[in-house]
């Protein structure tokens, strides 16, 4: 199978969907449009991954790129293909197919519950976790349910947890790639913005991973390899 990557930060941990492709012996093509503006060939590959960002999903003054990449996923979930965004990414998609982008509508960060709806539990990806789970969440941004979108997960603060377009397209705003290792290296390389969204995360860090990490990485790649799988 032939996967695109699109990051769209400098430090960007592919974490439990590398995992997950790496099993399944996929071969990758990697884009870093924030850099410079190339996005991939929709012809050359049989699914789309595209990553988070500190940026909004209408943030096109800066990342001249966005639109193109909401058209994009958009475009390969139409034609059946396997569209995967997560947090920036799920948003981007959702820009793709018709919701409304809620910038700081909705911070989250840490290790959150999530719950799935009766479609999500019937779903052959979003099935394969317990219909209550605990997931990373790191963001400030929401969308609304994109029209005709099977709605997958919520909680509270955050009603469009995941959805999906067609028969594999799917935005998750819950950072399910991020394994424990992935939380700390972003620990260690973030720690300001860190504790701008969440005081005393650091110091409450241990007690957290404790908690909920082992769960939540377990739950990551049951959905990473679910995922793979509709490839």
């Amino acid at each position: 199978m032939r996967v695109a990557i699109v990051e769209n930060t400098a430090i960007t941990h592919h974490g439990q969907v590398g995992v997950a492709l790496h099993e399944a012996a996929a071969r990758i093509g990697l884009y870093k449009p924030f850099a410079d503006g190339r996005l991939p060939d929709p012809a050359a590959y049989d699914a789309l991954v595209v990553f988070g960002g500190e940026q909004a999903a209408t943030d096109d003054h800066t990342h001249p790129y966005l639109p193109a990449l909401a058209r994009q996923m958009m475009g390969m979930a139409t034609d059946g293909k396997a569209v995967l965004g997560i947090c920036l990414g799920a948003q981007v998609f959702a820009r793709g197919a018709g919701a409304e982008n809620r910038l700081g509508a909705a911070p989250e960060f840490g290790w959150r519950g999530v719950r799935l709806t009766e479609s999500g539990r019937a779903d052959p990806v979003l099935g394969a976790v317990d219909a209550e789970f605990r997931i990373f969440q790191w963001h400030s941004d929401t969308f609304t349910l994109p029209p005709g979108a099977a709605h997958l997960a919520q909680n509270d603060a955050t009603p469009a947890q995941a959805f999906r377009v067609g028969r594999a397209g799917y935005g998750m705003q819950f950072h399910f790639e991020a394994s424990r290792a992935v939380v700390e290296d972003w620990n260690r390389s973030f720690p300001a913005a860190i504790l701008n969204l969440s005081p005393g995360w650091l110091e409450g860090y241990a007690e957290a991973r404790t908690r909920d990490g082992a769960a939540a990485d377990a739950a990551g790649l049951a959905l990473a390899r679910a995922w793979v799988a509709r490839i």
